[in-house]
């Protein structure tokens, strides 16, 4: 009751149906399999540090471990790239941040399936390995490390923009649970690099031109936002014990501090149900678009164009 009274008269919900998994013969839908086609994925990997992260660097040559859908064990953080057919490509980018609890990554389906369909409209994308602090609390804090990915990888993005067709002002974020999380380590301060820094790359700013959050974790929900948090897009399922309060949360401060925000509430869908596709529930399936719709109306993927319509 108390999620439903914080949403009265908050939220309008528009959910058309436009995405499926599946059609009816079982095969993937033409949107989806439009977005694999679309997809250029390099099979390149690069690490965000060249000699490893500051400070471990001994540890860069240590293997990851990954199995079905996950990956963990992650000493020498990196980005995963898939950038769209330049005749698609709109200039925009996103930096993913998968989730797994800060034990593990959901890589398959809430790195490559994003990055896919980002692909798809034309929206470059980079998937981030980044350090697990719940997997080695010894070694790693979220505040620390974790943060220090996220500011490189948007940071390091943005130092190759003309080789990957980017527009430095419309680099967003993406995550998932506990990548969501991750994202609120760069989306409410101010991201200022090091102008004396040795390595160019940590000169440049690290916060992001908008965020992408999927069920977004509680620790990914500050006390307040400033006013210049960049526009948001939120969606979590109502049936999610984790993760669909941090939504209303944040909806709530993203209003009070007059941020573009638009939050979709669905009315089931549990936690994980990462991109929609194995999804019975068209609802859930229908989000990618909810998505795609929102960039859109934001100018996000139109090339030279003012990306806050207000």
């Amino acid at each position: 009751m108390k999620l439903l009274s914080a949403l009265k008269g908050t939220i309008l919900l528009i959910l058309p149906l436009f995405i499926d998994a599946q059609n009816i013969s079982g095969q993937p839908s033409p949107v989806r399999a439009a977005g694999i086609a679309g997809a250029r994925d390099t099979a390149v990997r690069i690490p965000l540090w060249p000699n490893g992260a500051p400070g471990f660097e001994n540890r860069r040559n240590e293997p990851e471990q990954a199995k079905d859908y996950w990956v963990k064990n992650i000493h020498n953080p990196s980005l995963t790239i898939y950038l769209p057919p330049k005749e698609k490509a709109t200039g925009a980018a996103v930096v993913i941040f998968p989730g797994g609890g800060h034990r593990l990554l959901v890589f398959n389906a809430e790195g490559r399936d994003p990055a896919r369909f980002l692909n798809s409209i034309g929206v470059a994308a980079f998937i981030l390995k980044y350090r697990l602090f719940r997997e080695d609390s010894n070694l790693y804090s979220l505040d620390k490390e974790v943060r220090q990915d996220a500011y490189r990888a948007v940071r390091l993005v943005r130092s190759r923009a003309a080789e990957w067709n980017i527009d430095t002002a419309r680099v967003g974020v993406m995550g998932f649970s506990a990548g969501g999380e991750v994202a609120a380590l760069v989306a409410y301060t101010p991201g200022n690099g090091n102008p004396q820094a040795p390595d160019p790359i940590d000169r440049l700013n690290g916060r992001p031109d908008f965020q992408l959050l999927v069920y977004p974790g509680p620790l990914g929900v500050p006390a307040a936002v400033p006013k210049d948090t960049p526009p948001t897009f939120l969606i979590a399922a109502n049936d999610d014990e984790c993760c669909s309060a941090p939504v209303v949360s944040l909806l709530e401060r993203l209003r009070t501090a007059r941020v573009p925000v638009e939050a979709h509430i669905l009315s089931a869908g549990g936690h994980g149900f990462n991109m929609g596709y194995r999804s019975n529930l068209k609802a859930v399936r229908a989000f990618p678009q909810l998505m795609a719709n929102w960039l859109a109306d934001m100018r996000l993927l139109s090339p030279g164009e003012k990306k806050d319509p207000r």
